[in-house]
């Protein structure tokens, strides 16, 4: 084996892609990206019975969304293909009777009815040195028989022989040394004749020796099979090769004890996958991180301080600056919970420091959506809006309903700032403030209130009346960016226009 860092991502195509798996494609990226090593996309398709049309598509779109880059995968082709599990049948056949033949594994033909038996006969039963003689197998039948039933089609699995009351040692990066006694580790299905499929244990160890995968990244929950691996890779002889074993804390409930779920997304409002899903069984739609309007960036920084931490206190990466400041030493062993309204902080920051004309393109297909033509406004104007606004949101979505003004006049007004705002001479005031500003021939933003002001001092006006009916007459309600701000952007003319409607349209409102 190469001493190249060569990891895998490794999702099964039976739905969306989780956003725990996320964070786990991630951190292999990550740690592939700093040591100058390889990212592989393994599609684990063996269990038929689970395959989802759409989710293999759905993985690649999520993961280019993200910038998590794969260097060999079905898609990208490579030198350790097939990348399909479901496409190496020949390659598992070959592994499984080498076990076989090696005393390593046994064949089965237990009926799942006569196993449900043995269940409720024996109490926590497991199969294992203990009971695998009482049971149907190649080791408890004559040979003969055995042979009879492979030649009558009976159908049958394969399981791993595993030896009692032996410490078996596992290596974690994070966890350090793991130690588990065999005898608490049941003789694992390997592979089924049915489908002549392996299970998900023997094509891993298998893929990950023939794929020469220095390093399985992978989360907590797989930590109980890590020594079952172990031993299959004793059993096929590649201890030596064996790679180092990371398993990643938990994601977390944002509340309450337990791993992180869809249903808690559905009950908290938030996005558990990264897409938006519709599911091809059940037609149900599932949101997604990015139509909710989250940005690529945003969610990569904030899963990746899910678990693990810099040592310091920057929250704000890039990718660059996490693959640099990346290590397995500064990962938690305890489980992290979902704080998912630190992810919206997140997705506010990365608006807040994005160019005000990148944001403006983003921003154009939701003119569209709401019938504005952004090609009657100039690029300058758009990105000019948005930037005055973007410190108010926290999703690309929240623009409309806090910039619509600047593309469209209002046609209705705030009845709470009309009470407060709009009295029985409101009306002439505005009149008067419409030859102010016509007599202004500079409008840019500081010397059109220094005029403005300097009217409302000279006339002992109300300055807080004046301005909040000023700013209802142009905007709907009383709240927005600087109103000497907004009329630099849209000019004199359109700011008369709209005093003009609102003086028209605008009645006081008499309790």
């Amino acid at each position: 084996m190469e001493n190249k860092v060569r990891v895998r991502f490794a999702p099964s195509p039976t739905g969306p892609l989780h956003i725990g798996g996320v964070r786990t494609a991630l951190f292999n990226y990550l740690f592939a990206r700093q040591n100058g090593g390889t990212m592989i996309l393994r599609i684990e398709d063996t269990d038929s019975n689970r395959f989802v049309p759409g989710a293999e598509d759905y993985i690649n779109e999520a993961l280019q969304w993200l910038g998590i880059g794969i260097d060999e995968g079905v898609r990208e082709g490579g030198n350790f293909g097939p990348y399909k599990q479901s496409e190496r049948r020949d390659i598992y056949r070959k592994y499984v009777k080498q076990l076989l033949d090696n005393g390593k594994a046994y064949i089965a033909f237990d009926t799942p009815e006569e196993l449900d038996t043995k269940r409720k006969e024996v109490a926590n039963f497991q199969y294992d040195a203990s009971t695998r003689m009482s049971m149907r197998n190649s080791l408890s039948l004559p040979k003969e028989e055995v042979d009879r039933l492979i030649a009558a089609g009976e159908k049958y699995v394969v399981r791993i022989l595993v030896e009692p009351n032996r410490d078996v040692l596992v290596n974690d990066l994070i966890r350090g040394e793991v130690t588990i006694n065999s005898s608490v580790i049941d003789d694992k299905v390997l592979y089924k004749s049915a489908d002549d499929l392996p299970t998900y244990h023997l094509a891993n160890i298998v893929d990950d020796h023939l794929m020469e995968v220095t390093h399985v990244i992978r989360g907590e929950e797989w930590l109980p099979s890590a020594p079952l691996h172990v031993l299959l890779y004793e059993a096929f002889g590649w201890k030596d090769t064996m790679p180092q074993f990371v398993h990643l804390p938990l994601l977390l409930k944002p509340d309450g004890k337990g791993k992180l779920s869809k249903r808690d997304g559905d009950r908290l409002g938030f996005p558990v996958f990264p897409l938006e899903w519709h599911d091809p069984v059940t037609g149900d739609i599932s949101s997604g991180y990015r139509e909710r309007g989250y940005l690529p960036q945003a969610v990569v920084n904030f899963l990746a301080l899910l678990g693990w931490n810099p040592g310091t206190d920057q929250e704000i990466f890039s990718m660059e600056e996490l693959i640099k400041a990346f290590s397995f030493e500064h990962c938690s062993k305890k489980g992290a919970k979902f704080d998912f309204e630190k992810g919206k902080w997140f997705n506010h920051e990365y608006l807040m420091n994005m160019d005000d004309a990148e944001l403006a393109e983003i921003f154009k297909p939701e003119l569209a959506k709401h019938g504005i033509d952004a090609s009657q406004f100039s690029d300058d104007y758009i990105a000019r809006a948005v930037g005055m606004i973007k410190s108010r949101i926290n999703f690309v979505g929240d623009i409309w309903d806090n910039a619509k003004f600047f593309f469209q006049a209002p046609t209705e007004y705030a009845p709470k700032d009309i009470k407060k705002r709009w009295k029985e001479d409101t009306p002439e005031t505005m009149r008067l403030l419409i030859e102010v500003i016509k007599g202004i021939d500079d409008m840019t933003s500081a010397n059109a209130e220094a005029i403005v002001l300097g009217w409302i001092k000279d006339n002992e006006l109300h300055l807080g009346n004046v301005m909040n009916a000023f700013r209802l007459t142009v905007v709907g309600e009383c709240k927005g960016p600087h109103m000497f701000d907004i009329a630099e952007l849209m000019g004199k003319d359109e700011i008369i226009a709209r005093i003009e409607r609102g003086i028209e349209n605008i009645k006081p409102i008499v309790e």
